[in-house]
């Protein structure tokens, strides 16, 4: 997975929401079909981004509350933070320009 963490409902605080600067979270399950597709643009995402951008999976089967808490209704999405709050959120598989597009015009904010 290269940069890539795993959070879980238990490291969700610590990874997500007490980190400074941008955390983008891919919100996934091993059944979605898009979702194998984007992974490997998550994980390039992570060595593009290094040291600008913090990116973590969340698997939302086993961490159903996290999914519920931030109403993630579909998946894959992608899931913006930026100094701990929620800012905006991408569904759907997208390519990679669009997600770079989106990181590069938050890390820019």
């Amino acid at each position: 997975m290269g940069n890539v963490s795993v959070v879980t409902k238990d490291t969700w605080d610590s990874e997500v929401l007490q980190a400074n600067g941008l955390v983008v979270v891919d919100f996934w399950a091993v059944w979605c079909g898009p979702c194998k597709m984007v992974s490997p643009i998550v994980d390039e995402l992570a060595k593009d981004y290094d040291g600008r951008a913090k990116i973590v999976k969340l698997n939302t089967d086993e961490n159903p509350e996290i999914a519920s808490r931030y109403q993630i209704m579909g998946i894959p999405t992608i899931m913006f933070f930026k100094d701990g709050k929620g800012i905006d959120k991408l569904v759907g598989a997208l390519s990679k320009g669009q997600y770079k597009e989106k990181i590069d015009a938050l890390l820019a904010a």
